[in-house]
């Protein structure tokens, strides 16, 4: 039986348009590591189950967008969360700077292209909202050209919900304490250095400012439709029981049951193979 962390504390992690990235990202909520890893388990193999159940039906989708600075963890909760799944069941788009050709076409096009068929569960490793927040940051699009693409993402949202993919929208938030800490661990450990890039120390010299840029962003598209959830990604356990409980409250309210169709033939025409 999965036991999720309980609806007042994941709703507490709901993004407040009036402080979007106010909380701290090192809190615990009292939480503890050795039990919430057994927790976790138990989420894993729910999550499992209802994959199954999602790949069965073919009738919806469930959609992650997974949004935060370097480090934040956005490739390791992805690898602890879903690693076990169905992988063909399982669809994953890491989302990097766009081409040429993907920046002559209209900034979502390239978000569509990886939808997640009906049974699946798609991951969006970076959104759509680095169209409005990183375009501007790098200069390819003016501060007028914002308030248009956040609108065109919020339309985007809409269509989601109806062609029955299940959007959830999760930032992770760490301390810039914390990003130098895993920059540090990087450099210092060989087979991560695969990982560094020269965009990783700009980002995190201007780490102030990229985290203000997207609070801005994050507050103006809190939408009840479509909400942000801002979870605290300082403790690596924490964030997985996190986005693993939301997960599991998405599929909760999914209520899926095992499809029962007619069956194509009986256990009588089985076992006539048996005697012939």
């Amino acid at each position: 039986m999965h036991e999720r962390l309980p609806d007042l504390l994941l709703d507490s992690c709901r993004c407040d348009p009036a402080a979007p990235l106010a909380g701290d990202p090192a809190r615990t909520f009292g939480l503890h590591k050795g039990a919430s890893t057994a927790r976790l388990t138990a989420l894993k193999s729910y999550l499992d189950e209802q994959q199954q159940l999602l790949w069965a039906n073919r009738q919806q989708a469930v959609l992650l967008w997974l949004q935060g600075p370097d480090c934040s963890g956005k490739d390791g909760v992805i690898r602890q969360l879903f690693c076990g799944l169905n992988p063909q069941g399982v669809e994953v788009s890491n989302f990097q700077l766009p081409s040429a050709t993907e920046r002559a076409e209209n900034f979502l096009a390239r978000y569509r292209r990886r939808l997640p068929a009906p049974g699946s569960i798609g991951i969006f490793n970076r959104t759509p909202y680095e169209g409005v927040v990183g375009d501007r940051h790098d200069g390819f699009i003016q501060a007028r050209e914002m308030a248009p693409r956040l609108a065109q993402i919020g339309e985007f949202e809409n269509q989601l919900q109806a062609a029955g993919i299940q959007l959830l929208k999760v930032y992770l938030q760490i301390s810039p304490t914390e990003q130098f800490k895993r920059l540090r661990k990087r450099l210092l450990t060989p087979h991560k250095h695969w990982k560094l890039s020269a965009a990783d120390l700009q980002g995190h010299r201007q780490f102030a400012q990229y985290q203000a840029e997207w609070a801005n962003a994050l507050s103006a598209n809190q939408r009840t439709e479509a909400p942000w959830y801002v979870l605290p990604a300082d403790h690596k356990w924490l964030r997985n029981l996190l986005l693993a409980s939301l997960l599991t409250r998405q599929f909760e309210a999914l209520q899926q049951q095992w499809p029962t169709p007619p069956l194509p033939f009986s256990l009588a025409q089985l076992q006539q193979t048996q005697a012939t």
